[in-house]
Parts: C-alpha cells; sequence; structure tokens
C-alpha cells in the first residue's frame, strides 16, 4: 500500500541526504496590542500562513522571487524523482526546462474560467499535468510508494514547496487551539490552503505540543480551505463557507472572531460580512496593514495582537460575560 502523504512527510525527515530551507524566526512588527472583551464570541477561524503558520518571505509562494532559490528547488525536484531522462534535452540546466514547464501550467491555472473574482491555483494539478508530459516520454514512477497518479502529484507538491520554503508555526499556536478549545468554543480554518496545508501545520504543532490533538481543536468539518471551495481570500465565497458551517450549529456572523494578518484579505471581508476581528502583527514579514488601512472603520479590527497567547485573556474575559 502507497504511503499516505503524512507518512510520507515522515519518511523524508529520515533522509540524512535532503536539506530544507530553515524555518523562519518570526519577528513582531512595530505595534502595540489593543485588547478588550468581545462578549457573545462563541466561534473562532482562524488564517493559516502567516497566522498560525510562519513561512519564509511571510506568505506562499508559488514561484520564489529569488530565482536561485527556484531552480534549487526545482533541482532538487529532478534529482528526487529521477526526471531528467523524461525531459526535453535543451540548451541550458535542467531546471530552466522544469521551470518553463511549470511556469505554463501555472499560468494555464491562472487564466482559467472559473466562478470567482479570486480563484485558487491548486500547486497538485500543475504538478500532475507535469507528470502526464512526462509520461508521454516513457517516465516511470514506483506507484506502490507513491500512490496513483493524483496521490504522486500531491507529495510531489510537497516535496516541492518544502524545498522552496521553511515554514514552523508561530510561538504559542499550539497553546492558544488548545486553550480556546478547553473555553467551549467553536474553532476552524478560514484560510487560503493547498492540499499539504494541514500536514505542514499539523507537524508545526507537534513540535510545540506532541499531545495536541488536532482534530479535537480543529475539527476537519470546520477547516475551510481555499484549495478545496476553489476561491482564495480576499473573495467572500471562502467566509460564507465559513460562516455557513457555523450557521448549522446556531452561531450566527457576529459570534465569530476571526484572526488574520492582513487587512485587505482577513480585516475587510470579516467585517463586511459582519464578523469580529482580530489583526495578528506577531510577524513583520507576514503583515500587511498600513496606518491609512487601519484608520478606515471598515479596516480597523476589533482587536490587534502581537502574540497569539494574547488571544487567550480576550476569550476568557469575553465568556464572563
Amino acid at each position: 500500500m502507497s504511503l499516505t502523504l503524512e507518512q510520507y512527510a515522515s519518511y523524508l525527515d529520515t533522509r540524512d541526504d535532503l536539506t530544507w530551507p530553515a524555518p523562519p524566526e518570526p519577528k513582531p512588527a512595530k505595534a502595540k496590542p489593543f485588547l478588550k472583551k468581545l462578549p457573545g464570541i462563541r466561534a473562532v477561524t482562524w488564517n493559516v500562513y502567516g497566522t498560525l503558520l510562519s513561512i519564509s518571505g511571510g506568505e506562499f509562494y508559488y514561484e520564489h522571487p529569488q530565482p536561485f532559490v527556484m531552480n534549487l528547488a526545482l533541482d532538487k525536484v529532478i534529482q528526487e524523482f529521477n526526471m531528467w531522462s523524461s525531459m526535453t534535452r535543451k540548451a541550458g540546466q535542467p531546471a530552466d526546462y522544469l521551470k518553463e514547464i511549470y511556469e505554463e501550467f501555472l499560468e494555464n491555472q491562472r487564466m482559467a474560467p472559473g466562478l470567482s473574482k479570486y480563484p485558487e491555483i491548486c500547486v497538485e494539478k500543475i504538478w500532475e499535468a507535469i507528470l502526464k508530459r512526462l509520461l508521454q516520454k516513457d517516465y516511470e514512477f514506483d506507484a506502490g510508494f507513491y500512490g496513483a497518479l493524483n496521490e504522486f502529484s500531491v507529495k510531489l507538491a510537497y516535496f516541492y514547496h518544502s524545498s522552496l520554503q521553511g515554514t514552523c508555526c508561530n510561538p504559542g499556536a499550539a497553546q492558544v487551539l488548545k486553550a480556546v478549545h478547553e473555553a467551549g468554543l467553536e474553532q476552524g480554518l478560514l484560510a487560503d490552503g493547498q492540499c499539504f496545508t494541514m500536514v505542514q501545520l499539523q507537524r508545526g504543532l507537534a513540535v510545540q505540543d506532541a499531545d495536541l490533538e488536532i482534530d479535537k481543536v480543529l475539527p476537519k468539518e470546520h477547516r475551510v480551505l481555499s484549495h478545496r471551495v476553489g476561491a482564495r481570500k480576499p473573495s467572500e465565497k471562502l467566509f460564507h463557507e465559513a460562516m455557513e458551517v457555523f450557521r448549522e450549529r446556531g452561531i450566527t456572523a457576529d459570534r465569530i472572531l476571526h484572526i488574520g494578518s492582513r487587512i485587505e484579505e482577513d480585516i475587510m471581508p470579516a467585517k463586511r460580512l459582519g464578523l469580529k476581528t482580530a489583526l495578528f502583527a506577531g510577524d513583520s514579514a507576514s503583515l500587511k496593514a498600513t496606518p491609512e488601512q487601519l484608520k478606515t472603520p471598515h479596516g480597523r479590527p476589533d482587536l490587534l495582537i502581537t502574540r497569539l497567547d494574547q488571544l487567550i485573556k480576550v476569550v476568557q474575559h469575553s465568556l464572563e460575560n
């Protein structure tokens, strides 16, 4: 039986021949926390990249802005999955050719007609298209180990993005998730995310708390991620999906607190739809907020936190009312 993505990620940990980008060290922005009671809050939704999960560069990359890093990641993919013999021979480095076809299929997804103004790009589909092209040139892979083509594509996408960007949980992530759950609030994700995002998050949380049961603190049915919805923030479609999850549990929008690190993508759409909001300013690389945005009624969050654990007192005090 082929490995699951979780098992594959653990297998990569056993390899001493692989090197990965170092996880980033979050650097708090120059901001003062603003905390207050929010009576009536019954659910909390989280952004992932830049909020619960710190990622090098501050945001998820499809292509790295530094060509050297991008080419290095592609070279690692070519070597790891023995692709070169099935690639068209062209002048230049192998990574140049793989980058060319990667960019071709990335652009195809960007230009594909969709129902959302902000469509999500599913990275495993890019790699599946690349593999299909290689299979036309007699490429072979171990289906017993990697699984069927679609399963292999997910693992390949995970490997590529692990080579592109390091990730780790922001300090206090496991602690605050557990505290919100123990306070009796519903909790979920409302975030841009890929097929492997939950694996990255779960592994990051395990470093902070090996006993944390992620399915308890973040139930599967509460995880609204862009790659499943087909739209990314600031699309309201993503927010409506999350609101419906909690509406079925009798929780209206004004009783949901959404935490994110970007005004335009997190705070503004959440406020338009009636959610309470908290801006996380604990990582200057991921924070996207201007003084002008913070001064406007439609951009000003209800809370501003510089550490995730600051939310614990907010939750506890809000439940006292």
